[in-house]
């Protein structure tokens, strides 16, 4: 749940959904630690403030593998 205090952040590529009456915005935290890849955490957020709530799913990038015949 998002409320006026409270703003959700969260993974672009895990939000599913929010209520219309949230006010969405990106969130950046570009540096050299997370272009080295260093860094902990996502670089690229979603924010979400106002009143309403956030739909996500768990979201891990799998890399493509070629099968073997």
């Amino acid at each position: 749940m998002v409320s006026s205090d409270r703003p959700v952040f969260t993974d672009p590529n895990a939000t599913v959904a929010w209520s219309g009456n949230l006010q969405p915005d990106i969130k950046t935290d570009i540096s050299l630690k997370t272009l080295v890849g260093r860094s902990s955490g996502e670089s690229i957020q979603m924010a979400f403030k106002g009143e309403g709530f956030v739909v996500i799913q768990p979201y891990e990038e799998i890399p493509y593998v070629v099968p073997t015949a």
